[in-house]
């Protein structure tokens, strides 16, 4: 449906990655990963590596295509079809591999960007801490130079991939007089160095990903690993951020989109009081909204992209688009299973699975708040930037201006609109 946009190149690779999830993954594969029966995808990564279809975003050197975001969204919204768990396997090569091919030396593209590439090492982030989880500027691990390495300390939760990774992307405060977002630096640290797993946490959905509590205890990290600049690291983390949310929103569409088909089918064939269900407005309905807001989340998911593309300012955009496809999604999940009924609350289809991993979609990589923070903050600063300066501005602004007009604007914008147009 949304093939007029796309080009022919990025028609290809969509259907090139909606082949390899049909005919490559192993389905049992999801059914292991969910009953906590595989700690980690690594089939699926070789896989995928081996088909070239991870990093699609990265130069050839390293094992990318050079492609551009909206290829990128294209295949995660079909690596989404499988589950969030997978999703999530999939998109860490792009999140972590954006700090090393921005930030990076040459030399830590070499060890680290390409081997990941080609399936050869695996990849994770270290973010959330103990005491905080959005306060990412709060962080309370260190890295304390010493000699020709840092000593790094402290832990961090909830990392996908904390079983199965061989290393992490640890952020940590290296500056403690500082302001918060000029303290922290951004450190690739290798598993054998010494990271512990403290807990393997039991997720309610997104199984199989390896989730765990790391610990880092006088870890000795060579200074060759710190990424950009010390204490550079709130660049780096903006910077990942982008491919973050917007793997997170792309993925779940393909989630939602997985839900919805079946619901669709499923309707299509059950009867009730002499018809089939999809004749009653009451399932049609839902189905109507549900694709309407599927596709709604599609374009802002895809105008974010074109906007990194062309290398524009995309942090409203970005949010925008996390927070309405992830809410979009877990809204369509539910919808789908309410339209199967009491079986859709069995494990007969997958529908409850899928209502698990969507729970977490409005949570991880930034929550559905802290998306409403970035964008109602942007927003501001885009309308007051505008005005300033203006007939109206100065209106209201000036010494001695009509303090009955400020009194209405101030109580009531849209009435002085009115009024002075």
């Amino acid at each position: 449906m949304f093939d007029v946009l796309l080009t022919d190149t990025e028609r290809q690779l969509r259907d090139e990655v909606r082949a390899f999830v049909r005919d490559k993954v192993d389905p049992n594969l999801i059914i292991r990963m969910d009953g906590n029966e595989q700690e980690y995808p690594y089939d699926f990564i070789k896989s995928a590596t081996k088909s070239n279809l991870i990093g699609l975003r990265f130069p050839k050197e390293y094992n990318g295509r050079g492609l551009n975001w909206v290829s990128e969204m294209l295949a995660i919204e079909e690596i989404g079809v499988l589950g969030i768990a997978l999703g999530c396997a999939y998109s860490l090569p792009s999140i972590v591999g954006e700090a090393i091919d921005i930030f990076g030396t040459e030399d830590q593209k070499k060890r680290y960007l390409a081997p990941t590439l080609r399936g050869e090492k695996i990849c994770a982030e270290g973010l959330t801490e103990p005491r905080g989880g959005s306060d990412f500027f709060g962080t309370i691990t260190s890295a304390i130079p010493q000699g020709d390495h840092f000593i790094i300390n402290g832990e961090k939760r909830f990392v996908a991939g904390g079983i199965g990774a061989d290393y992490f992307l640890i952020y940590a405060k290296t500056n403690t007089k500082a302001p918060p977002h000029q303290s922290m630096s951004a450190f690739l640290v290798d598993r054998e160095m010494g990271v512990e797993v403290d807990e393997h946490y039991s997720l309610m959905g997104c199984r199989g990903m390896g989730a765990a509590r790391i610990v880092m205890k006088d870890i000795e990290v060579p200074k060759e690993n710190l990424i950009g600049e010390l204490d550079s690291a709130t660049d780096i983390f903006n910077a990942m951020m982008v491919p973050e949310r917007l793997t997170s929103a792309a993925g779940a569409i393909g989630l939602g989109r997985a839900a919805l088909e079946l619901a669709i089918r499923y309707a299509a064939r059950r009867e009730a009081f002499g018809h089939t269900i999809s004749r009653y407005q009451g399932i049609s309905f839902k189905i109507a909204d549900c694709t309407t807001s599927l596709d709604a989340a599609r374009g802002l998911v895809y105008r974010a992209a074109r906007l990194a593309d062309a290398g524009q300012p995309s942090r409203k955009a970005v949010s925008q688009a996390k927070l309405f496809a992830t809410e979009t999604c877990y809204q369509t999940v539910s919808d789908s299973m309410q339209i199967l009924g009491g079986i859709g609350y069995t494990d007969v289809y997958p529908i409850e699975r899928l209502f698990r991993d969507a729970r977490l979609a409005t949570i991880w990589t930034g929550s559905s708040e802290i998306m409403r923070l970035i964008i109602q903050s942007d927003t501001f600063k885009e309308v007051l930037k505008e005005s300033k300066g203006t007939k109206r501005d100065l209106e209201l602004d000036t010494p001695g201006a009509n303090k009955t007009v400020e009194k209405v604007y101030r109580e009531d914008p849209g009435k002085y609109f009115k009024k002075k147009n």
